[in-house]
């Protein structure tokens, strides 16, 4: 069957709204909402967008083969004038995107095809727009074999990105929940293929910044990438499978599992870092209380390594302050130090360890 892709909205929303599909739309709900309180009850949001879409910058990236450890990733915030891992620069470039687009989105409460164009524009650092070229096509990674063909004409492009913009945004096309129109939105994004290149972290943060416009987030700390990458192959089956049968409903369920999962992910994991920022807060009173200020307490969370410069900024105070605190902390347990070079940089190693028990 050869697959042609049409406008939104589906002809017949109704009959892919089953009972199973609304069964799952109200328990992913449930568990967003959730997540939105609990992601709320962290003091400062920037430890939570820092680390976490950090992580979902890694996960999206793996999933175009874009491999880079997080100990790389951190070493790259760190010291970002000597990123030269290729990988590590891609992910800090996702990062960068994901958190421009959100914090534009929210402010506009819709999204405009301009906001998709920037986000594509900021992974690939280039000013390539949609394609006017014919010739793409969408292959199996493991054949070699052409198994969808995306539009070719420009003119068809911009037609359907357009119709598609007026789909997110106008909610009198289609009255379907949010989240199932989510599932559908980010089928036809991949489908369309806009790009030349950054289709699927495009698609992705797109996600994010949908659930963004439509207040179902208010920090972009659904990390979906994670879901997607633990089984990459059912992922692109998912979205092949509905090219080739027409059904609806085993793709809508299978993203609704996929935001319930992630949040209940997401939710044990921020959980965890505010009871361990809680330790370290008591702790650290109690055995340097001349050091212990909040701002040096986000500084331990806002990143899972911190250095001199970072703890100068953030607490307005002298390098052989920071320094001195700094050491301190190591002192009593608190960072691990490392060296790279002549810098030196310190680990909150039970936040690491955090971060890569939920990775």
């Amino acid at each position: 069957m050869s697959y042609v892709l049409a406008a939104l909205p589906l002809p017949s929303i109704e009959q892919w709204e089953t009972r199973a599909v609304l069964k799952k739309t109200a328990e992913a709900h449930r568990y967003l909402a959730e997540l939105k309180g609990v992601a709320a009850s962290i003091p400062n949001e920037a430890i939570l967008i820092n680390t976490l879409s950090l992580q979902e910058a890694k996960d999206s990236s793996e999933i175009e083969n874009i491999i880079t450890t997080h100990d790389e990733l951190y070493k790259a915030n760190l010291f970002t004038d000597a990123v030269t891992n290729p990988a590590a620069k891609e992910v800090q470039d996702y990062v960068f995107a994901l958190k421009e687009g959100f914090q534009t989105v929210r402010r506009q409460k819709l999204i405009r095809l301009t906001d998709i164009l920037q986000v594509q524009e900021n992974l690939e650092r280039n000013q390539a727009g949609l394609r006017k070229l014919p010739g793409t096509d969408l292959k199996n990674a493991h054949t070699g074999e052409i198994i969808y063909t995306p539009p070719q004409h420009t003119e068809t492009i911009v037609e359907l990105m357009h119709n598609l913009i007026e789909y997110i945004n106008n909610d009198e096309l289609c009255d379907a929940d949010p989240l199932v129109k989510m599932a559908i939105i980010h089928h036809q994004f991949e489908s369309i293929h806009p790009f030349y290149d950054g289709n699927g972290r495009t698609g992705r943060i797109l996600n994010i910044l949908y659930l963004g416009a439509k207040d179902l987030l208010n920090l972009p700390v659904l990390y979906l990438s994670r879901f997607m990458i633990r089984d990459k192959a059912a992922y692109y089956t998912q979205l092949q499978q509905l090219r080739e049968t027409g059904d609806w409903e085993s793709w809508l369920i299978y993203m609704l599992n996929g935001v319930i999962e992630t949040a209940i992910n997401t939710i044990s994991l921020i959980t965890e870092i505010k009871t361990l920022m809680q330790t370290y807060k008591h702790r650290i009173r109690d055995e340097l209380p001349k050091i212990y200020r909040q701002e040096l307490l986000n500084n331990l969370f806002n990143h899972p390594y911190t250095k001199i410069e970072f703890v100068m900024n953030d607490l307005g105070v002298s390098r052989i302050t920071a320094t001195k605190y700094l050491e301190e902390l190591v002192q009593h347990g608190f960072l691990h130090k490392e060296k790279i070079g002549r810098s030196n940089y310190y680990i909150n190693h039970p936040l690491y360890s955090l971060l890569m028990q939920h990775a």
